[in-house]
């Protein structure tokens, strides 16, 4: 499970269901986009289908701020789905955006940073884009 430091310096774990870990004292929280993790810690779940886009982008898009909130007040946040690869790297992107890169520079440095192969799809490349349109229309959060 890599810990990734964000370009703001904040650090988050990146996290396939493989290296799922019931019982971990280095996560206080973690944001899954997958229903096989069924978390019993503090989470939030996205309905996210694999290769796809979430169901509900809105409400996707304030529990990714959230989560990114709670990794820039000090919590240690975990993020993953299936591989830790399509959607966990697209969630990475928005924290990305949320820590003041754009679109296209967040997926680049997901790529270079954390794993070459993040945000499998087309689609989750333009759902980076269309989150940071929300972030930008909404004004970041503080």
């Amino acid at each position: 499970m890599p810990e990734v430091r964000l370009p703001d310096g904040n650090a988050v774990r990146a996290s396939s269901l493989a290296d799922r870990q019931t019982v971990d004292s280095k996560r206080d929280f973690g944001l899954y986009l997958d229903p096989a993790w069924k978390p019993d810690w503090p989470a939030a779940s996205i309905d996210w289908p694999d290769f796809g886009l979430p169901a509900s982008p809105e409400q996707a898009s304030r529990q990714i701020v959230d989560a990114y909130l709670r990794v820039r007040s000090g919590q240690r946040v975990e993020v993953g789905c299936l591989g830790g690869l399509g959607r966990t790297g697209t969630a990475l992107a928005c924290f990305c955006v949320l820590a003041g890169l754009d679109a296209p520079s967040a997926i680049a440095w997901v790529r270079s940073s954390y794993d070459r192969r993040a945000i499998e799809t087309a689609a989750q490349e333009q759902w980076v884009a269309w989150f940071a349109s929300q972030v930008a229309e909404g004004g970041r959060e503080e």
